[in-house]
C-alpha cells in the first residue's frame, strides 16, 4: 500500500478512523469528524496568532503549580462515542486540533494526545472556518461533553463562552466585549480580561 502524503489520495467520501489518521503523511494539517476528513484553513493570520500567543500566556500563568494543564495547535484531541466501550485506535472517528484546549483530568493524556473531552477547548475564527467553528465542532463538543466551549472572534472582537448545562446542551452564558472581565466557568477563579486578549 502507498503512502498518503497528499489530501489528494484520500477519498474524502470515505469514512476513516484514528488508525487510519496516523499512517498518513500529509503535509496539510487536516482534523477528522465523524469519520470525514476536513483540512484546515491556511496558516492563521496574525491577529489570531496575537490572541493565540496572549490566552496561552495567561493560562500559563494560571495553572503553574496546578492540576489541570493547556495545549495548543497542533494536538490531537481524539474524541468517541461514549456509548461504546471500545477506544482503541480503529473504534475512533473525531480527531480535532482546537487552538487551545484545557484538561484536568490529566489521565485522559497520553503520547499521542489527548482521548476524551478537554473541560475547555476554545477556537479562534478564521475567515475560512467559521461555519465549520460556529456549527460542527459546536455540536461536536457538546454531544462529548466538554464542559466549556470559548468561540473567539478576531474581527469582531469578541468572546462567545458556551458552557455546558444539566442536559448536556450548550448555553450561551455571555458574549464578552471591549473592556469586558469574565471568570472562566471550570476554573471560578481565573479572571480572563478582554484586553488582554486581543491586544496586539
Amino acid at each position: 500500500m502507498s503512502k498518503i502524503t497528499d489530501l489528494s489520495q484520500l477519498d474524502l467520501s470515505k469514512t476513516y478512523s484514528y488508525a487510519d489518521y496516523l499512517t498518513w503523511q500529509l503535509e496539510q494539517t487536516v482534523e477528522l469528524i465523524k469519520g470525514k476528513v476536513f483540512q484546515m484553513s491556511p496558516a492563521p493570520k496574525v491577529k489570531h496568532q496575537n490572541i493565540s500567543f496572549n490566552l496561552g500566556g495567561l493560562f500559563y500563568n494560571y495553572l503553574k503549580g496546578k492540576n489541570c494543564k493547556a495545549f495548543t495547535a497542533p494536538f490531537d484531541v481524539r474524541l468517541y462515542d461514549k456509548k461504546k466501550s471500545e477506544r482503541a485506535d480503529q473504534n475512533i472517528f473525531t480527531v480535532v486540533q482546537p487552538d487551545l484546549c484545557i484538561i484536568c483530568d490529566t489521565t485522559k493524556l497520553d503520547e499521542n494526545g489527548c482521548l476524551g473531552s478537554p473541560e475547555l477547548i476554545i477556537e479562534i475564527l478564521s475567515k475560512g472556518n467559521s461555519k465549520k467553528e460556529m456549527r460542527i465542532k459546536y455540536e461536536l463538543y457538546e454531544e462529548a461533553g466538554v464542559q466549556e466551549y470559548w468561540v473567539i472572534d478576531p474581527e469582531r472582537e469578541h468572546l462567545q463562552q458556551f458552557v455546558l448545562n444539566q442536559e448536556g446542551l450548550f448555553y450561551l452564558k455571555k458574549t464578552h466585549i471591549e473592556e469586558d472581565t469574565f471568570y472562566a466557568h471550570i476554573l471560578p477563579d481565573f479572571a480572563v480580561q478582554m484586553p488582554e486578549v486581543l491586544e496586539e
